[in-house]
């Protein structure tokens, strides 16, 4: 079929939703992302001449640019519809190089989301491309192209082949091991608090010891406790103050990218990648029946929370219809904008209110439901009003000893009717009724309870944490937090332990390393200030080669006093403790790109390795004769099998307990839903609720 224009786009799925909205004169293709970059073989950057990149097509690539070359010459004009940002400004610049097309030409098409009238409405307004926001790209991949190609030697020459180290990646590795030493060198503290049941009449309810005389009092030990205790003569307690209040809750702002990837890992227990993955599905297109794809979803990299007059319209029509003018808020909450933030694009909203997560179920895969309904959810919570609580704080005294009961009731739920954002810890808020209680009013204790407590270390980072502490430094940007955390896995630097990171030992060699050797790398402020120049770069108030040359000339005197003084790591095999099974020579532990192994001392005569497993103490439930042990899936999973496999091929990925169930007799697992672990049966519907 003949066609007049030729729009190329980076990925086919939205080829094909935009091809359907611009009709018959227009073929649009997919470029498959980049098609030109930096050799992988080399450093590629011309130091002594203003930090010149030297360009290649990518491996791989040379079919797909002859195929864009041929559709480009039948074509009257040439479109470039990459994504609106950064990254898809340096592609639709590539793309203009290798098909020869006039860079001051307005080709350049953007749109925030994928639907007829913005892909419509972007077509009637294109521009030419913006070398700022290229060359603000391009400054970034080449200083972490010069760090990463300048460090990653040193490293494979002190310490061992394979190892790397990046600007944002070797910052990330630092907090999480800071965070591991501060862990270490946590000392526990001793207090105490005392906990009462009460009763007015038959309506029962919990209060805290406060203090004594009406002075708060910390209780460090059972002494403290005792003198409390001893103070407290009868069970009967006066109401002396009675304190009610009306609270107001204010809805969270829409999502931008990283707000969404913490809320998808703590909700949906999403990994920071499949977040993403899903979000470029929902915003490339989905097929709804009939009316063919659309685009579901805004652009999903951005660090905006505003959004524009015509979604706030439509969610104020959808929230007043849908459950009346009094949940829709008269000026919705707008919050500043952050010193780091770009502000380039809306936050991250559906593309319609009006199509809702029920509606559209069907045409969506079970996760991209979830990611769907968490973005439509959180879109019109934001334009609701605030949730109302009646809150009441009474103090309750006898003698000396006071003790105070805080309680809340929900009076208009809000924006709560639609969404409750989440929490890192995994606990929400509880209402605390209390019975109506006035001053001068005698309640009975029921019990009172002293509890023994210890102060607790810092939490290791999860994928949520890690991203809010990287975003609140201004480290990186919303593009950057999935690849970063996934190259710090595939490393080996970190491992995932119970869903938080935990420092490896050769994280910690390579960590010790850059921060004795490269502090500049891993200067908090200093990657802040740089993320803010390169900010400026795109703004025009900045040059690129400028921002580079100020990083360049110290980073460069650090690696020069590294490869002299930095002494070879020698990384000590340890005994495994038996023979090899083909040699007879000792096996040795050794640490290897992707953790520990066994191997043979005899290497390389003899290959000899074997996977070091952990036996959880269960005999196998299948063969009867083997023991389950701790295994890892191609995707860094956990689960169980057998040690006696191919021979005995039982595998689970809940963890067997050792007991049968006692109404089938299957054997029995641990599962962790929601944050509660339950032993349940593989077989049957029998459980058990396992106190934490």
């Amino acid at each position: 079929m003949a066609y007049k224009y030729l729009v190329i786009v980076e990925s086919p799925a939205k080829a094909k939703t935009i091809e359907k909205y611009l009709g018959k004169n227009y073929k649009v293709v997919a470029s498959l992302g980049h098609i030109r970059d930096l050799p992988k073989s080399r450093m590629a950057i011309d130091v002594e001449n203003n930090y010149q990149p030297e360009y290649i097509s990518i491996r791989g690539k040379g079919p797909l640019i002859k195929e864009l070359k041929g559709y480009a010459k039948k074509a009257e004009k040439v479109f470039l519809a990459a994504d609106p940002d950064r990254e898809g400004e340096a592609i639709a610049w590539h793309l203009s190089y290798l098909l020869g097309l006039d860079r001051s030409d307005k080709n350049r098409v953007v749109f925030n989301e994928i639907t007829k009238e913005a892909v419509k409405g972007a077509f009637k307004e294109p521009r030419s491309i913006n070398m700022e926001l290229v060359n603000s790209q391009q400054a970034r991949r080449i200083l972490d192209r010069l760090v990463g190609y300048t460090l990653s030697p040193i490293l494979w020459k002190k310490v061992k082949k394979g190892l790397s180290a990046g600007r944002v990646q070797s910052i990330t590795l630092k907090l999480i091991c800071d965070r591991e030493n501060e862990i270490n060198a946590f000392k526990p503290e001793e207090y105490w608090s005392i906990g009462g049941n009460f009763k007015k009449g038959t309506k029962k309810f919990k209060a805290s010891f406060y203090g004594l005389n009406g002075k708060k009092m910390e209780l460090k030990n059972n002494t403290d406790v005792q003198k409390v205790i001893q103070e407290i003569k009868s069970k009967d307690f006066e109401v002396t103050k009675v304190t009610k209040k009306e609270r107001k809750r204010n809805p969270a702002l829409p999502f931008k990218t990283s707000s969404l990837q913490q809320e998808a890992a703590r909700k949906l227990n999403f990994r920071t990648q499949k977040t993403m993955m899903i979000a470029q599905q929902l915003y490339e297109g989905i097929s709804l029946g009939r009316g063919g794809a659309v685009g579901l979803i805004t652009y999903m990299r951005t660090d905006s929370t505003r959004i524009a007059d015509s979604a706030k319209n439509e969610a104020a029509e959808y929230i007043t219809k849908e459950f009346g003018a009094e949940y829709a808020a008269s000026k919705p909450r707008i919050a500043k904008k952050a010193a780091s933030a770009q502000d380039a694009h809306e936050a991250i909203r559906p593309s319609s209110v009006m199509r809702t997560p029920q509606e559209i179920e069907k045409y969506l895969t079970k996760d991209q439901y979830k990611l769907y309904n968490l973005i439509w959810s959180r879109l019109v919570a934001s334009q609701m009003t605030a949730a109302i609580f009646d809150t009441v704080k009474v103090d309750i005294v006898q003698n000396t000893v006071l003790f105070r009961a805080n309680g809340s009731t929900l009076k208009f739920p809000g924006y709560q009717k639609v969404y409750v954002e989440g929490t890192d810890d995994g606990k929400e808020e509880k209402e605390n009724s209390l019975p109506e209680l006035e001053i001068g009013d005698v309640v009975k204790s029921v019990d009172i309870e002293p509890k023994q407590h210890f102060t607790q270390p810092p939490a290791r980072f999860s994928e949520a944490t890690l991203i809010r502490t990287l975003e609140e430094n201004g480290v990186g940007r919303p593009s950057t937090y999935a690849p970063t955390l996934n190259t710090i896995q595939k490393r080996y630097y970190v491992k995932l332990q119970s869903k938080r990171f935990e420092p490896t030992e050769l994280g910690v060699i390579v960590n010790n390393l850059v921060v004795e050797f490269f502090p500049q790398i891993v200067d908090i402020h200093f990657t802040a200030e740089m993320e803010k120049d390169l900010d400026a770069v795109e703004e025009g108030k900045e040059e690129w080669v400028n921002v580079i040359d100020r990083f360049y000339h110290p980073f460069i005197k650090e690696v020069k006093n590294a490869e002299e003084t930095i002494e070879k790591i020698q990384i000590k095999d340890e005994p495994a403790g038996f023979d090899c099974d083909l040699c007879g020579h000792p096996m040795v532990i050794k640490l290897g790109r992707y953790g520990k192994f066994y191997a043979c001392s005899n290497f390389p005569e003899c290959h000899n390795t074997k996977a070091i497993v952990k036996e959880i103490g269960v005999t196998c439930p299948l063969c009867k004769e083997g023991q389950v042990i701790e295994r890892k899936s191609k995707k860094n999973r956990l689960f169980y099998g057998c040690d006696r496999y191919p021979a005995c091929e039982f595998v689970s990925w809940d963890k067997p307990i050792g007991r049968n169930c006692p109404k089938c007799d299957h054997y029995l697992v641990e599962k962790k839903t929601k944050g509660k672990k339950q032993v349940i049966c593989s077989n049957c519907d029998y459980k058990e609720e396992v106190q934490s």
